[in-house]
């Protein structure tokens, strides 16, 4: 599995092609992404705060998981490996809904994504991997939102998108 591609797609999800991930993001081209959001019994929100390592955004708080499925990967599989990476469980994820976005960063790179959307229940013990994940914690949505709102520099760019659209 060579993750540094990406799939590109055009408006509609159909497959166009591959490109280097850094270069898509560089360029701007849309590509295919996942997003997993868990959420326990009470239905308040796992949110992560990104690793200040990572080449962007990072330090910044979003959904549970994300990442860009590999050519020929099924993209639950690919929202339920990444949960795994990052996050250290797993759990059934189940189809939500897709999201075609474009958010530019101050850093030059572009997240130009169709986003397909992927919601699950956790209750159990969360070993997050730290070169992935600085801290994480569950939050309702209600609150979630007024954070959003009052502080948004503290959000990566996608998840507030994806909070205010699909949630």
């Amino acid at each position: 599995m060579n993750r540094d591609l990406v799939i590109l797609v055009d408006e509609l999800d159909n497959e166009v092609g591959t490109e280097e991930k850094l270069k898509a993001h560089e360029e701007g081209k849309l590509h295919r992404a996942v997003s997993a959001f868990v959420f326990n019994a009470t239905g308040d929100m796992l949110i992560q705060k990104r690793a200040s390592t990572k080449y962007h955004s990072p330090g910044l708080w979003s959904n549970a998981a994300c990442t860009h499925p590999q050519p020929n990967e099924e993209n639950k599989l690919a929202a339920e490996r990444r949960l795994m990476e990052e996050m250290g469980f797993t759990t059934p994820l189940t189809f939500h809904s897709t999201l075609l976005y474009k958010a530019p960063f101050d850093n030059g790179l572009t997240e130009h994504e169709y986003d397909h959307i992927f919601t699950g229940t956790y209750e159990g013990e969360i070993l997050p991997t730290p070169e992935e994940v600085g801290d994480f914690r569950y939050i309702s949505i209600e609150n979630l939102k007024k954070e959003v709102r009052e502080h948004p520099q503290n959000f990566t760019e996608w998840f507030k998108i994806l909070i205010n659209q699909r949630f």
